[in-house]
């Protein structure tokens, strides 16, 4: 495993600490696959992995300001430049848009052209009434893509999401799954070995843990 100018790659995956986002049940969730993880902020570490996972817990505000904080910002533009494997889970698809209008307009990365909205007030419900917000609960999803990430999963299989806001992408064709709450929205996006959910797989079961390994696999191929 050898990575470009020459310097050898580890055989861990990074999960990216930039101080928000359940780092250590992503990172278990992956040990449990059989998945080496290395915990850090530490750009050097993180680019002598085999690929990295970028979880987020929070408001996209908050998670964007510690993202720049930590000098993470440049490194995580570069690394999805690069076209090395990547996951985004919940907030960490939705700071992968250009924009979010959470707590007013706030940058994000900026890796896929498009924004992030808040869920329609008052979206009726099945049974009567109206749909809560946050967005919280199992959904089933429509798989759209023959990502790696996603090999093995059908449409129709139930992910957990807890959510207010929801990306919407300028391009559709990277909407790699989509679901139902009140209105459609893309669950999933993806462009080569870039992939990002906005439900959590760590929490997911038995198909989310299918989707982690999935990734590690990947991980493992690309290096």
């Amino acid at each position: 495993m050898t990575a470009v100018g020459g310097t050898r790659r580890g055989d861990a995956i990074g999960v990216v600490d930039y101080g928000m986002g359940n780092l250590r049940s992503v990172s278990k969730a992956m040990e449990s696959l059989g998945f080496r993880t290395v915990v850090t902020g530490d750009p050097a570490a993180l680019s002598a992995c085999r690929g990295i996972v970028f979880p987020g817990v929070g408001a996209f505000r908050d998670c964007m300001g510690n993202v720049a904080r930590q000098g993470l910002l440049p490194f995580l533009r570069d690394y999805l430049a690069s076209g090395r494997p990547f996951l985004g889970i919940c907030v960490g698809m939705q700071m992968l848009f250009a924009e979010s209008e959470e707590f007013g307009r706030h940058e994000g990365i900026g890796f896929f052209p498009g924004k992030v909205v808040r869920f329609p007030a008052d979206m009726p419900a099945p049974g009567g009434g109206s749909l809560k917000v946050p967005h919280m609960g199992w959904n089933d999803v429509a798989i759209l893509s023959d990502h790696p990430v996603l090999q093995g999963i059908p449409s129709g299989t139930y992910f957990y999401f807890v959510h207010s806001y929801y990306a919407v992408p300028a391009d559709p064709g990277v909407t790699g799954c989509r679901t139902t709450y009140g209105v459609p929205f893309a669950a999933a996006v993806g462009r080569g070995n870039r992939f990002a959910v906005q439900f959590h797989p760590e929490k997911s079961q038995a198909a989310g843990l299918r989707l982690l390994g999935n990734f590690g696999r990947l991980c493992a191929s690309a290096a």
